[in-house]
């Protein structure tokens, strides 16, 4: 008689339900675990950590395990579904939100809504992970990437964490940027810190058939700042690797307490 634990996932994005991306991490994570997956309705890219607060939520069911949060953010998918979907004695093992269409990387993170679904799963006490698929300035792959390296770096990763545990504290959970590359091309892993980007103001301007003029914020930049010591995750995913990163929710800044204490 076989008494090994069934492992269980939960699965959030950001880019909304329908995401092919979102398809494929399924697809990965199904035949290690059972999988729950709450997704928002809609796209919500560069949300950040947001809960809805001024209006009420429903899970709407797709599929058996699967629902569409109208109209959350990742944040809302989690905690709902942490604190509805699974009794507090039987929480997931694991979260994990992606596959992001496009990357995640350096200072993205903190606009990024996939990032925010793996952070509140740590605040929430369940340990978790976002994954991100980096295309560049190729647009046209997003419509039919097949994502086989993400899915194949993912299931390796939850494999590792399932036969032995989570490498990392409470609050800290682990970023992954996929190179634009199939398995063969990639060199594997590299653990990575968080890149500089250099931003800029990108927000055109229009008028609409009224005459009132309105904005649409433009596509970022891919500047980055060069910086010392261990490699970055934007130099990783350049180079042909697979970046993971520990992200930690502590955001105080350790090295300037002393220096503030003097200076007030």
């Amino acid at each position: 008689m076989n008494n090994k634990k069934i492992k269980k996932i939960l699965i959030t994005n950001d880019d909304g339900f329908d995401s092919p991306a979102l398809l494929a991490l399924i697809e990965a994570l199904e035949p290690l675990a059972e999988i729950i997956t709450v997704a928002p309705s809609l796209e919500k890219s560069a949300c950040g950590h947001s809960l809805t607060l001024t209006k009420p939520l429903k899970f709407v069911e797709v599929e058996k395990n699967f629902y569409r949060l109208d109209d959350g953010t990742p944040t809302d998918c989690v905690f709902l579904a942490l604190h509805k979907l699974y009794p507090p004695d039987a929480q997931p093992d694991l979260v994990v939100s992606g596959i992001n269409i496009g990357a995640n990387m350096g200072e993205d993170i903190t606009y990024s809504g996939t990032a925010a679904g793996a952070m509140e799963a740590v605040l929430q006490g369940v340990p978790a992970l976002a994954i991100s698929q980096d295309f560049g300035d190729d647009f046209q792959a997003k419509e039919s990437w097949d994502y086989n390296l993400a899915k194949e770096s993912i299931a390796k990763l939850v494999t590792k964490i399932f036969e032995g545990e989570f490498p990392l504290e409470p609050r800290k959970f682990l970023n992954l940027n996929i190179p634009a590359l199939h398995p063969s091309e990639s060199k594997g892993l590299k653990i990575t810190k968080t890149g500089s980007r250099v931003y800029s103001n990108d927000a055109d301007a229009h008028i609409n058939p009224r005459g009132q003029e309105y904005f649409w914020i433009g596509l970022v930049n891919h500047e980055w700042r060069e910086t010392t010591g261990q490699m970055t995750d934007v130099e990783a995913v350049k180079n042909g690797y697979i970046s993971v990163t520990p992200i930690h929710l502590d955001m105080t800044s350790h090295n300037d307490l002393k220096k503030l204490e003097s200076w007030i």
